[in-house]
């Protein structure tokens, strides 16, 4: 039945519907694009130490630099209070300051940017009845992490301003999981709104493997956060081996064992890399069985293309972990966990229906 209504709203779909849709999509993608560049830009941040350059909040005024020498020195002054400062960086010169201000700037700037370039086409969109209804609760959502996620920034820098010299792991990798939603909404949304026909999923079991691959890609990029945010990959720079043999003997050291799973450098590194090992499996194994079950197919090409990337992806985590992290690895890896997730997304969002076709659709009959 609801078949039918489908096909009967395809063949009186008015072709405004079509063009919204493409519009919606392209704005989307956008945001994705926006995403991708801050997520680069905030491991570029973590990596020069550059979190704590900025020691106040200022949502509105904050996009203005300083622009004189005692807007320069007041900005220092302030710095200059906190303990990576004191303990660390103590006799930094102003030029040297300089350096991880802007980093630090840059990161506040795009994420402002991004919600400029979210709100502003959303309530366009909105306002002109471009939106169909099922898209609203949508986009409202992904507007309401974007908001949230401002907050968790401020949260975590927050955590570095008094008795810490860095910023909470536990914080940063909250952020980063929730920068890694917003991008993976928004394209998941964007893929919906595709024109061309989806095929159906080749078995009932598709789509749960999907999901359970791409909630490994979300776990594995929450667990690259809490390596960023201990340092962790500064440390055990070997590969296979781990401090010196593949199952390192001092794993879960701390009481209760279970902080080790997010306090304990060689607990959390190791956790990283069974993870990293487990998607690599997965995704080949997952690969294969869709080869042999829909060969030619866009879910076999997609599946092909998520194992590559995990591949690729493996490859420049070692690297990075050899190389003791370098900034330019570093970011390469940070790029590559979020691009893993894109094709993740695109893979098994194809394995999902369609949005409604005709502009007069329920919302109530139109999937995820």
């Amino acid at each position: 039945m609801i078949t039918a209504t489908f096909e009967r709203a395809a063949e009186t779909a008015h072709p405004s519907q079509q063009r919204n849709r493409t519009a919606v999509r392209i704005w989307l993608l956008v945001v994705v694009v926006f995403v991708f560049a801050i997520v680069v830009v905030g491991g570029a941040t973590r990596l020069t130490e550059s979190g704590l350059s900025i020691t106040e909040w200022k949502p509105i005024h904050g996009v203005v630099p300083p622009l004189s020498a005692d807007e320069w020195a007041e900005e220092f002054a302030l710095y200059k209070q906190i303990p990576q400062y004191q303990q660390i960086n103590k006799g930094m010169s102003l030029s040297e300051f300089k350096t991880i201000y802007w980093w630090e700037w840059a990161h506040r700037f795009l994420a402002r940017t991004i919600g400029v370039v979210f709100a502003i086409p959303f309530l366009f969109f909105w306002a002109t009845g471009r939106l169909e209804p099922f898209l609203k609760p949508r986009l409202t959502g992904i507007l309401a992490l974007g908001a949230l996620q401002g907050g968790v920034g401020w949260w975590m820098v927050a955590s570095g301003l008094v008795n810490r010299t860095d910023v909470s792991q536990y914080r940063l990798a909250t952020h980063l999981i929730i920068a890694s939603f917003i991008l993976a909404a928004c394209l998941w949304v964007a893929e919906g709104l595709k024109s061309r026909a989806r095929p159906p999923a080749p078995t009932r079991g598709s789509l749960p493997v999907g999901l359970g691959i791409l909630a490994l890609v979300f776990l594995q990029i929450y667990l690259g956060g809490l390596v960023a945010g201990l340092n962790a990959g500064l440390i055990y720079n070997t590969w296979p081996l781990m401090d010196g043999a593949l199952i390192p003997a001092d794993l879960f050291a701390m009481t209760p064992a279970w902080r080790s799973l997010f306090e304990d450098h060689l607990t959390v590194q190791f956790v990283h890399r069974m993870t990293a090992y487990l998607l690599f499996a997965v995704t080949l194994v997952h690969a294969l069985a869709a080869q042999s079950i829909a060969p030619g197919t866009t879910h076999s090409r997609t599946a092909w293309a998520l194992f590559a990337t995990v591949l690729a992806q493996a490859m420049i985590g070692i690297v990075t972990l050899i190389l003791v992290v370098p900034i330019s690895w570093g970011l390469l890896h940070q790029f590559g966990g979020v691009f893993v997730l894109a094709v993740a997304i695109v893979h098994v969002r194809g394995l999902k229906g369609e949005y409604p076709k005709a502009a007069f659709a329920s919302p109530a009959n139109a999937p995820a």
